[in-house]
């Protein structure tokens, strides 16, 4: 019999039991939180922290070391977010209902960009870093966003700010591409002197948003045709299994991108174009749920990585101006520009602060720094993910203590007890579709 000193753990055995606490966490830690000044990616980041100081543990998850896996995961982690954000937006479609999301995309985003990247410059940093920078952290972010978005389908949880902070983070993500594919372009043109205007316009601006628009669409009525309406018994949605989101979620993205276009707007669109098929329809909710799981899962191990690489050195290129230069992006750049947007927008002003205040940056910005610095050489590449991680933690801290008490006091305010149970029976406003039964 081996003594006791001898035996030590399978690195196997340490995996599968540590998976199985994370996988615990998940589905616990919303419900301990719920009523809590505390977000669950806190936890996640703490947790990530800890783990990674402990000195047994070698492997250090810093982004610079691991481009591809970084780019591939954050990508990974977004598109799932952007399938569930889809599903459970109960509004129906149309560009009068969503003014308040174009305000957001056509106003807020293009001035964030642009007063990020004249603080970024002002602060030292190249016009082409500084405009990657900025097309990073342009798009409000579908994942961590959670606590501030829609409730499930037909859950009635979908008031003027729950949706527009749901819609602006699942098209910015698409839209902000162009801006991302900008400053790649110039940086490849510095350096062979290619022109660059006319490709990025046709090309990365109209084709890949246009397409990605139309494919999104189309695959979305494919997938909501053999799920709702094929003549048949042998529709989709008679199975009952909800992974069938996580299929047209990788289609979708797949194929889109396969045709060179953006496969984040596809997925989001093809999210919207399935709710829209039968809006009614349970099936709905069990696809919204296995994405919301996938996605949580997904989440809290990018933020394990994330607290991981706090500890193994990724802020040590901040100077002073990179912290003012979050500070004025959070507390600054996103409110007023957010404001700007909003104006003559009817809402009450505490709802328009509070669209404004929420703009939280996250995974998106990871996916989008990534993916420019492993498409075209850029400047300071170690302080851009300084500040892009300072920025991210600090909205995750900022947004996470303050997203519980902020949303309660503007649920009263608006005669809704936030204490009240789910009443998924009620359909919200603003959703219709065929009355007839479900199942």
């Amino acid at each position: 019999m081996p003594r006791f000193a001898d035996l030590t753990p399978d690195p196997y055995i340490v995996l599968l039991t540590g998976t199985g606490l994370l996988i615990a966490l998940v589905a616990w830690l919303p419900m301990v939180l719920k009523r809590l000044p505390l977000s669950l990616p806190i936890v996640c980041i703490g947790l990530g922290a800890g783990i990674f100081s402990i000195p047994q543990i070698t492997f250090k998850p810093h982004p610079m070391e691991h481009p591809e896996f970084t780019e591939r995961f954050t990508e990974f982690v977004v598109i799932i977010a952007l399938m569930g954000a889809g599903l459970k937006i109960d509004r129906v479609f149309d560009f009068r209902r969503w003014s308040i999301t174009w305000r957001l995309l056509a106003v807020t985003m293009p001035l964030s960009i642009l007063a990020i990247m004249l603080v970024g410059s002002w602060a030292g940093l190249p016009f082409v870093a500084a405009l990657l920078m900025a097309a990073s952290l342009a798009p409000t972010d579908p994942v961590l966003a959670s606590d501030v978005q829609v409730g499930p389908p037909k859950s009635g949880q979908e008031d003027e700010v729950r949706f527009g902070l749901t819609s602006e983070a699942g098209l910015n993500d698409g839209f902000a591409f162009p801006f991302v594919h900008l400053a790649i372009a110039l940086s490849l043109s510095a350096a062979t002197g290619a022109p660059w205007l006319g490709h990025w316009l046709t090309y990365n601006v109209l084709w890949e948003v246009g397409a990605g628009v139309g494919a999104g669409w189309l695959i979305g009525w494919v997938f909501g045709w053999l799920t709702f309406r094929i003549p048949s018994e042998n529709k989709l949605a008679q199975t009952g299994d909800g992974l069938i989101a996580i299929a047209a979620t990788f289609m979708s993205y797949g194929l889109t991108e396969m045709i060179h276009c953006y496969g984040f707007l596809a997925v989001f669109v093809t999210a919207l174009t399935i709710r829209h098929s039968h809006r009614q329809h349970d099936f709905h909710r069990e696809m919204h749920d296995i994405t919301e799981q996938v996605e949580r899962l997904a989440m809290m191990v990018l933020l394990l990585l994330f607290g991981g690489a706090l500890v193994s050195g990724l802020l040590e290129p901040l100077t002073m101006a990179d912290v003012g230069l979050a500070l004025v992006t959070l507390l600054i750049i996103r409110p007023v520009t957010g404001l700007i947007g909003l104006y003559g927008f009817r809402a009450a002003p505490s709802e328009k602060l509070t669209l404004s205040f929420f703009g939280i940056r996250g995974v998106g910005s990871f996916y989008y720094l990534a993916y420019g610095l492993n498409h075209a050489s850029f400047p300071q590449p170690e302080r851009l993910w300084a500040i892009i991680g300072l920025i991210v933690l600090l909205s995750i801290l900022l947004h996470g203590l303050t997203v519980t008490p902020i949303m309660r006091l503007l649920d009263r305010k608006q005669g809704r007890d936030p204490d009240a149970p789910e009443r998924a029976e009620i359909p919200p406003p603003g959703l219709t579709g065929p009355s007839q039964p479900t199942r």
